[in-house]
């Protein structure tokens, strides 16, 4: 199987997956209706300066992509249990060209759910330019890279029966401790440990609408030591992994 050939099947295989595009599209959309459809009057959401529909907006697409990335590493899980990988290494399929299709996949159901939240935003009255539509994208993109990582680590550390729980319950932790359900200030002492994970960033990136420039360079340091530190552990698990077949 060719690179081409793969990246297909792969693409080809998520989108017929109907339940799999119900929970990662409907859920994040519904809740984001429930949470800020109430409060889209709200203009200043817990001291962020920001509106109700805007944070939830983008909180939610956190969540959504965070979700999307991770779920890369369940379907690696799956082939490792049913022995796939070990016959697409006698393909001319690379390695490399394997998890660039995970992810490339990963990031095509990221787009999608991005794309879904941000028409629900502007139903419930989100307005910005096209700069900072493209700025917000570009820095929520750009966050996602460590969650890649994180699930090619998953995806060969767990088992298919095991890795569920293990992403359900990572994705929960990240989020809430990334104020993704509610504002998190400066004088708390939840903000000093949110800082320094990645799904804080992720949610972060609303702050363009407000004429900033985005993430600071605390944010880019972040995101790039996390990705830095998965994307290791991740290479030295398919290297184990992979020797002990």
């Amino acid at each position: 199987m060719n690179r081409r050939a793969y990246m297909r099947y792969e693409l080809l295989r998520t989108l017929r997956n109907r339940r799999y595009f119900l929970l990662t599209f409907a859920f994040p959309v519904l809740l984001y209706f429930v949470i800020a459809g109430p409060n889209k009057k709200e203009h200043n959401l817990g001291g962020s300066g920001l509106s109700a529909p805007l944070y939830y907006m983008v909180g939610l697409a956190a969540f959504g992509t965070m979700s999307a990335m991770l779920s890369a590493g369940g379907r690696i899980a799956a082939e490792r249990s049913a022995g796939w990988n070990r016959q697409l290494r006698l393909t001319p399929l690379t390695p490399r060209e394997y998890f660039r299709a995970k992810i490339v996949t990963a990031y095509a159901v990221a787009g999608v759910c991005l794309i879904l939240l941000y028409v629900s935003g502007t139903i419930l009255g989100v307005r910005l330019s096209a700069h900072e539509w493209f700025s917000m994208t570009g820095l929520i993109l750009a966050g996602l890279v460590p969650f890649g990582a994180m699930a090619i680590l998953f995806g060969h550390l767990l088992s298919s029966d095991s890795i569920g729980p293990a992403m359900g319950g990572a994705i929960a932790v990240l989020a809430l401790l990334g104020g993704t359900w509610f504002p998190i200030g400066n004088h708390d002492a939840l903000y000093h440990v949110a800082r320094v994970l990645p799904s804080y960033w992720l949610v972060q990136a609303s702050h363009v609408a407000l004429g900033g420039r985005g993430w600071s360079g605390a944010g880019w340091a972040v995101v790039a030591g996390w990705s830095v530190a998965f994307g290791f552990l991740a290479a030295r698990a398919y290297r184990r992994d992979t020797a002990r077949m």
